[in-house]
């Protein structure tokens, strides 16, 4: 069915992208949530990946899975905006900056925050391996990497995890 919609696409049928990008816009701003870390990013993250699918669709090889190659791009945009916009930091986080934060007690520590406090480098794959179940050759394709330097930032962003959420596998120890 898929690949019946991006034929249309190729064709110039507008009523099929409509039913592509309602199919992927959900999904694709959730990753570009948890990707760039604010919500309005996202939004021109998602708006730019989906220009660039309508104009590029025919290079898209109908051999290989669609899902990889939106995410590919949708994740190129979110690097983009994340560059763009990290040049420019707003007054009111500037202000925040100087205050001091309240150390949060254990139980306040949440997994998402934990996940959102990772570099990229180790963030990005676990979101795509265990958020959005891609395989290690997928993520290691999207993101142009060798399938063991993934494999050894998805242990390191594991064991970062586990460090920031109490430090043993399953809790702490009794």
């Amino acid at each position: 069915m898929e690949r019946e919609t991006i034929s249309r696409i190729v064709q110039g049928d507008r009523e099929a992208f409509r039913q592509l990008y309602d199919d992927y816009f959900d999904y694709a701003m959730r990753t570009a949530i948890l990707v760039t870390k604010q919500a309005e990013w996202a939004k021109d993250a998602v708006q730019e990946t989906f220009l660039r699918v309508y104009r590029n669709i025919w290079q898209y090889d109908s051999g290989k899975p669609f899902k990889p190659w939106f995410y590919c791009i949708l994740l190129r945009e979110c690097y983009r905006v994340m560059e763009r916009e990290k040049k420019v930091i707003p007054f009111g986080e500037q202000l925040e900056k100087i205050g001091v934060e309240p150390n949060l007690p254990d139980d306040a520590v949440d997994i998402y925050d934990a996940l959102q406090s990772l570099n990229d480098m180790y963030r990005i794959p676990l979101i795509l391996k265990y958020l959005h179940d891609y395989s290690e050759k997928e993520i290691a394709d999207m993101l142009e990497l060798n399938v063991n330097t993934l494999k050894s930032r998805l242990h390191t962003g594991r064991e970062k995890m586990k460090n920031s959420l109490g430090g043993e596998p399953y809790g702490t120890k009794a």
